[in-house]
């Protein structure tokens, strides 16, 4: 078959291929593959970041330094991930009103 089809379009087999779903998906920063990068002050401190990173099913590369100032950025970055706000949906105008007075929206409070 063609490389090209009608009016140059290009082979739509290799179209589909380098252009399907998650075709370069990146790995998750604190999987395995990409464990996180933290260093802390004190082998104490390591103790209580390790367990909090197995209390989140995380991996980590925990590196003691008291001559480095403390780095756990990427583990609170990966805890406190910003949440999608959502509003509830404004009824239509043939809806019940909301107020529970049985007429519709567009006759009551609309």
């Amino acid at each position: 078959m063609h490389d090209l089809y009608y009016k140059g379009r290009i082979h739509t087999r290799h179209n589909h291929v380098t252009t399907g779903y998650n075709t370069k998906r990146a790995v998750k920063l604190g999987s395995e593959k990409k464990p996180l990068t933290l260093v802390v002050n004190s082998d104490e401190r390591k103790l209580e970041v390790a367990a909090l990173v197995a209390e989140n099913g995380l991996f980590a590369d925990i590196s003691v330094d008291s001559a480095v100032e403390e780095n756990i950025n990427e583990l609170n970055s990966t805890l406190n991930k910003p949440t999608t706000t959502r509003f509830d949906k404004t009824p239509n105008r043939n809806d019940p009103c909301l107020c529970g007075s049985g007429k519709k929206y567009k006759k009551c409070c609309g």
